[in-house]
C-alpha cells in the first residue's frame, strides 16, 4: 500500500506541475518561457557553485569543530534546490526558493568581539640580542 501511495505522489507531482504551468501561462503569457529558462540557468549555476564550495564548507566546519553532517546537509539542500530550479515548473521553483531561504543547519557562530584596539598581537618567544655596532 505504501508503494502505491509513493507511486501516486511521483506521478501526481509532474501532473500538478503541468496543470499549474498551463494556468500560469494563460495568465502571464509568453513571459513564462524566459522565466523557465532563467530558472534552469540559475539552477545549473547553483549546482556548479555548490560543487566547488562543498569542500570548502567541509574544511571550514572541520576547522571550527562543528559536526561535518551539518555542512553536508547544507550542501545537499543547496544541490536539491538547484535540481528543483532546473526542473521546469512553477511549484518546483517555489520549493527551491523556500529551500534556499531556510536558515543554515549549523550552529550559529559567535560574532567577533571588538576590542577597540587596532594593533596586531603576534604571540611567540623572543630573545633580545645586543648589537655590537651600537656600543
Amino acid at each position: 500500500m505504501q508503494l502505491l501511495i509513493i507511486f501516486f505522489i511521483l506521478l501526481g507531482f509532474p501532473a500538478l506541475e503541468i496543470f499549474v504551468l498551463f494556468r500560469v501561462a494563460d495568465v502571464i503569457g509568453w513571459w513564462l518561457l524566459p522565466w523557465l529558462m532563467l530558472s534552469a540557468v540559475a539552477g545549473w549555476a547553483l549546482i556548479q557553485e555548490e560543487r566547488l564550495a562543498m569542500f570548502g564548507r567541509l574544511f571550514s566546519s572541520l576547522q571550527s569543530g562543528q559536526p561535518l553532517g551539518f555542512a553536508m546537509l547544507d550542501s545537499l539542500r543547496t544541490l536539491f534546490a538547484g535540481v528543483l530550479l532546473i526542473f521546469p515548473g512553477v511549484i518546483s521553483d517555489g520549493l527551491a526558493v523556500i529551500l534556499l531561504l531556510l536558515p543554515s543547519f549549523g550552529t550559529p557562530r559567535q560574532p567577533a568581539r571588538d576590542t577597540g584596539q587596532d594593533e596586531v598581537i603576534i604571540e611567540g618567544e623572543w630573545q633580545r640580542e645586543e648589537d655590537k655596532r651600537l656600543k
